[in-house]
Order: C-alpha cells, then sequence, then structure tokens
C-alpha cells in the first residue's frame, strides 16, 4: 500500500465515487437500500452546488485506479446549521485502506480546519455498530450525544449523534 495522497475541493467524478462507495459499503455491510445511495447523493449534490471554498472542506484519497478510496467533508455553509457549528459528513474509507491511518489523518485535517474557522463545534451521525469508526471518533473527541432506533437510512438502525466541541 502506497502512502495515500489527499486531495483538497470538489473535483469532477468525487460525487458519484461517494456516492458509489457508500452505496457498495453499506449494502454489503449492512444490507441498506438503494435509497440510501440515493440520500447520499441527493444530499452530497446539494452540498457541491453551495459549497463555499472559504469555510466548506472535502478531502479525498484516490486509488491505484483513480477513484475515491476515502473521503470526509465538513459542512459549514448549510444554512440550517447552528451558528459555529460544523457538520462533518460522507466520512468513509474502502475495505482495503483501513486500518492504514487514512481515516485518522482524514478526520484530523478536518477537526483542524474546523479550528481554523474558527467554529465552537462539530458533529456527525452515524449509527450503532460501526466499531472502527466509532473508536476513531472517540479518540478525536467526539462524544454521543443522542441515541436512538430510527430507519434515515433506509433500514432500522441505532442512529446516534457525536459532537465535539472545539
Amino acid at each position: 500500500m502506497t502512502t495515500p495522497t489527499v486531495r483538497r475541493g470538489p473535483w469532477p467524478g468525487l460525487l458519484g465515487d461517494v456516492v458509489a462507495l457508500h452505496g457498495r459499503t453499506y449494502a454489503t455491510g449492512w444490507n441498506f437500500p438503494t435509497s440510501f445511495e440515493a440520500k447520499v447523493a441527493t444530499e452530497m449534490a446539494c452540498f457541491l452546488s453551495r459549497y463555499d471554498s472559504a469555510r466548506d472542506l472535502v478531502l479525498s484519497v484516490a486509488g491505484s485506479d483513480g477513484r475515491t478510496s476515502a473521503s470526509i467533508t465538513l459542512d459549514v455553509s448549510d444554512p440550517d446549521l447552528v451558528p459555529g457549528q460544523g457538520h462533518v459528513r460522507w466520512f468513509i474509507v474502502a475495505e482495503d485502506w483501513r486500518g492504514q491511518g487514512v481515516g485518522q489523518r482524514l478526520i484530523g485535517e478536518a477537526i483542524d480546519h474546523a479550528r481554523r474557522l474558527p467554529l465552537a463545534s462539530l458533529y456527525l451521525t452515524t449509527f450503532q455498530g460501526l466499531d472502527a469508526a466509532a473508536t476513531l471518533y472517540r479518540r478525536a473527541g467526539f462524544a454521543v450525544t443522542d441515541e436512538k432506533a430510527g430507519a434515515t437510512w433506509g433500514r432500522t438502525v441505532v442512529e446516534q449523534r457525536l459532537e465535539l466541541t472545539l
């Protein structure tokens, strides 16, 4: 495995790559339906249409085939956000890149970016059972602030909201 190069900002093909990676990963590992993939596509397309390069952050790592193998987004331009808060979104690392420090690097860079803005806090949503991701979030300082059963992602899981005070 080579040392990954992190690419900053959106680029042509990123949306399709991130959506496909989410679709394959969560269909295979969690039996999420295609409606989940459609949700990722819709929400990420909306974000990219209002992307603010001075505030928002998109980081991605390409595999040897040139396609996205890992990605994270820090959404700060969402008009529905509480002022001073950022939303960590679409964080994913392809199976063959896991355990290489890629996820830790991406979340670290997103948190550093948030501190430079400066933001007061970050939040993300996930679900119970993603143990490696939960460990990564905890090490980065995120804590679970809410948990409840829900079907936001196409099937019933225990949804979690995690927050980090900066």
